[in-house]
């Protein structure tokens, strides 16, 4: 009798553009999915397969607990069989808190707190007490943030411009905003005479209130009337509102927005690390869990190793192989304290790869997207052999690539194609490496680079000097203008560091283009993102002389139904959630009455 073969089986898949197709995928081999842009490899992988094993393993728990996990829509798939738990490495950015660190990212740091709690000396108390964002153990002088953060006038103010004129460059202090209209109604200030024209007590009242000891007050017009509200000065609502609070919690400003119009300097109080000075007594070996935290992961790998403390040992014995990941996967020039908004796209990658391996599970299938992204060439190798290693225990590895290097490594490719959106949406081959060169598949496994013969004479730079973000070595650099410039080089080496912090820094009109996504929110669409809406209503606008609200899904032309969504999510209780085309407007999420407009061409 013949072995069944292990497999995961989906059958007839029609998410997104995918075509109803059928597809067998190996268990406990390396599959790479490749193709085109937009031919339907994440909807296979992502909103298929992962969906549905997370989808089913939430059916395990009780109705009370699954009424507070995240709740999974059923693919639209006939058959999905042999499904294993699924862990997803996916591309999106990650330490999108600005206290993120690589020590709280990995789960070394919360160890590392408890370490100190239990054997430094002098003794201090609880772990949370190690934590820049415990009452305790913030520093008093910054706040638990490690940089004083003071308003800078000349970016807050445009002293040429009145207040009508946006003389306030920061949005929530400008017209734009309620504070900003008080500024201007309140009858304290001229809204249309330049700043640099008040009168000194006048612009000194503006910029940083009354006198001490003095109170001035302004009527501020609410839907009860004219109500007198207290006047403190510009610089010092700034602080009071913007830097003095959690600016994480606020839902109109980031704190880039705070930041872009501040100075920040080490604070000399805690020298950086946000914490209290008392908790900065306490050490181990002599050093303390801020000097621990700016250890270079290959030290602090020794520094653990020698605690001999039974208790502290094994605290130690559960960070080290975190610890031990990183290091193995190259980043042991790193740090604990490392903000993980300051990595490169390749050290990112890395650390989230890092994340899962310490895993001693088996028979769980390990998704990543394009985990190659933003490594050098060589680093590529490393990842080759960590895919296998997690194949080796017993794992199920789907790849979706684009790098050659790993698609050559993988034991099964499907190529989904041939095109992209409409044009995408099946399967064009399946099978080993040596089969995909006698098809048509858009993936070539021998690539003919075209080189630039004649490139443009370089007649002028761009001038960096004595750049020393991050580990950029106090270098200076010259970069040509108007050509192509490539910088290279293992990821880490300082390419971001220079690029994208010493650069803008030297050159603040830099238009920078990033690797996070691009999707602000579910209304979101390729046409608002890159304005060509604007235009589009402008025109239904002229030609109809109806407001330009009215053909916009997100104002007055919203279908009443959906609310502009498209979709509608009905009440199903306890049960999966799902989704349905609004049979108002027929999924294009305006209301009747705008799309009764046509412009003739």
């Amino acid at each position: 009798m013949s072995k069944i073969k292990d497999e995961i089986i989906l059958r007839g898949l029609k998410e997104n553009n995918l075509k109803n197709i059928d597809i067998n995928i190996p268990k406990e081999k390396i599959t790479v999915f490749t193709g085109l842009s937009g031919s339907g490899k994440s909807s296979v992988v992502f909103d298929t397969l992962a969906t549905e094993s997370r989808r089913q393993m939430t059916l395990n728990y009780p109705l009370y607990v699954r009424n507070q996990m995240p709740r999974y829509e059923r693919p639209h798939a006939d058959l999905m069989r042999n499904l294993s738990p699924v862990v997803v490495v996916e591309q999106r950015s990650i330490g999108g808190n600005y206290r993120s660190t690589v020590g709280t990212y990995m789960d070394i740091h919360p160890l590392i707190r408890l370490l100190f709690s239990r054997i430094g000396k002098p003794s201090i108390g609880s772990a949370t007490d190690f934590s820049s964002q415990s009452s305790f153990g913030r520093c008093p002088e910054c706040s638990g943030f490690g940089k004083v953060i003071a308003p800078d006038l000349n970016r807050i103010i445009d002293f040429d411009k009145s207040l009508r004129e946006y003389a306030v460059k920061f949005k929530p202090l400008s017209p734009s905003g309620w504070q900003g209209r008080w500024m201007m109604t309140g009858g304290l200030f001229d809204p249309d005479q330049p700043i640099k024209d008040y009168p000194e007590e006048k612009r000194h009242l503006l910029l940083y209130g009354p006198p001490e000891g003095e109170r001035v007050y302004a009527p501020f017009h609410t839907k009860h009337g004219p109500q007198d509200h207290e006047w403190d000065g510009l610089l010092p609502r700034f602080t009071r509102l913007y830097i003095h609070r959690d600016i994480s919690k606020l839902k109109q400003v980031s704190q880039d927005d705070v930041l872009a119009v501040s100075t920040q300097s080490l604070c000399p109080t805690c020298q950086g690390s946000g914490l209290n000075p008392e908790v900065l007594k306490c050490r181990i070996k002599g050093l303390n869990i801020a000097e621990y935290d700016q250890l270079e992961l290959t030290e602090l790998l020794e520094e653990l190793t020698k605690i001999k403390d039974p208790i502290g040992e094994s605290i130690a014995q559960q960070a080290i192989p975190h610890v031990k990941q990183l290091v193995e996967m190259g980043l042991g020039y790193l740090s604990l304290s490392r903000k993980m908004s300051s990595l490169s796209g390749g050290e990112a990658q890395r650390v989230k790869i890092a994340r899962h391996l310490g895993s001693s599970l088996n028979n769980i299938t390990y998704i990543f997207d394009e985990p190659s992204a933003g490594l050098h060439p060589e680093e590529v190798d490393r990842l080759i052999q960590m895919l296998k290693s997690l194949k080796d225990q017993h794992n199920t590895v789907i790849v979706i690539e684009h790098d050659l290097s790993v698609i050559k490594a993988a034991d099964e490719i499907i190529e989904m194609g041939p095109g992209a959106g409409v044009n995408g949406g099946e399967v064009v081959y399946q099978g080993k490496l040596e089969g995909l060169k006698n098809t048509k598949a858009a993936t070539t496994l021998n690539p003919k680079l075209k080189i630039n013969k004649n490139p443009r004479d370089i007649k002028s730079c761009f001038t960096i000097k004595k750049a020393s973000n991050h580990n950029l070595k106090n270098i200076s650099v010259r970069l040509p203008k108007n050509a192509l410039v490539s910088l290279c080089g293992v990821s880490g080496s300082g390419k971001s560091s220079l690029m994208l912090e010493a650069f803008p820094e030297r050159y603040p009109e830099t238009i920078m283009v990033g690797q996070d996504r691009i999707g602000i929110s579910n209304r979101s669409t390729l046409a608002t993102y890159m304005g060509v809406m604007d235009d589009i209503r402008s025109i239904f606008s002229g030609s109809t002389a109806r407001p330009a609200g009215l053909f916009s899904f997100n104002s007055l032309g919203a279908c009443p139904t959906c609310k502009g969504k498209g979709v509608t999510k009905p009440d199903v209780a306890f049960a999966d959630p799902v989704t349905i085309r609004c049979e108002a407007c027929g999924g294009t999420r305006y209301s009747d009455e705008a799309l009764s407009y046509q412009v003739l061409r």
